[in-house]
């Protein structure tokens, strides 16, 4: 498991009973997690400092109960980068403290490449990592099927000083590789964070296990002839850190490189690492 050890913003206080407390910057919630399956040490439903809990409904989803008054947005900062946190829908805040591992690597290989580095950032989110590559030098384009997510994603570049080098894209991912692939585009890196199932703007449908591997292969053709890496993160349950291994290691047979693949997670103040999803990455050695 690979630990983002590095945040001094960001904390987990404690875990238990399906959930994780957690303090971003001055602000605790209290959030669902589906690892968490051991019990609390801790009344973390009454912990003095709560200001919001996300409660999971019977019937699917939830809502935030708001006990103590607190900004409905604030600013976090991770190193040089920072970040919009804002309680969402499906218990999301806008960020996953736990990429920065990934974030840290990528801009080192980025840093030390010795040439211009181009960036193909699908799945994008809210642009953690997109944030991460661009600081780091390269050029980043960033695509995510929701317009909302694109917008914060160009909030948080503008927040790290970040005012050029990002394209951004809203657009179904798949759709948007096969045009790159026609129209010659090509990249260095590329950066996937697949949902485990969607849908695209206009009603495309995503399953992680039927498409993975698949899409995979497509984005292949949009690498230059020399990429510097490919990454994977997955927050699907089941897809193990050798499964990516497995589809890198098939997909980039092509290029001398190395393939890795990992758990990511946070180790709590309790003294425990909380796991939270996997990644793979290919990196050339030539």
């Amino acid at each position: 498991m690979k630990i983002a050890k590095n945040w001094k913003d960001y904390s987990i206080i404690a875990t238990g009973d399906g959930y994780k407390l957690e303090r971003w910057k001055n602000v605790y919630l209290l959030r669902p997690d589906p690892q968490v399956i051991w019990s609390a040490s801790i009344d973390m439903w009454h912990y003095p400092a709560l200001n919001a809990v996300y409660k999971r409904s019977s019937k699917g989803g939830g809502e935030w109960e708001f006990l103590k008054p607190m900004p409905a947005e604030w600013e976090i900062a991770y190193g040089d980068l920072q970040f919009k946190i804002k309680p969402m829908g499906f218990k999301h805040t806008g960020l996953f403290p736990e990429q920065a591992v990934n974030w840290d690597y990528m801009a080192s290989l980025i840093r030390n490449a010795g040439r211009p580095i181009k960036v193909l950032n699908l799945f994008a989110y809210t642009g953690g990592a997109t944030v991460a590559c661009a600081k780091a030098g390269a050029e980043v384009t960033h695509v995510d099927a929701a317009k909302g997510m694109v917008e914060r994603a160009g909030e948080n570049a503008r927040l790290s000083g970040i005012e050029s080098g990002i394209r951004y894209i809203v657009d179904d991912c798949e759709k948007f590789v096969r045009r790159e692939i026609r129209r010659g585009n090509r990249y260095d890196a590329i950066i996937m964070d697949p949902p485990s199932y969607g849908r695209g703007p206009n009603g495309e449908m995503w399953k992680i296990e039927e498409k993975l591997y698949a899409f995979v292969r497509l984005c292949k053709e949009v690498l230059s002839d020399r990429p510097l890496f490919v990454l994977i993160n997955s927050y699907t349950t089941g897809l193990q850190p050798m499964v990516l291994s497995n589809i890198l290691t098939l997909c980039m047979r092509d290029y001398k490189g190395t393939v890795d693949a990992y758990e990511v997670g946070i180790q709590t103040e309790e003294g425990i690492p909380l796991p939270c999803g996997a990644g793979g990455i290919f990196v050339n050695d030539d």
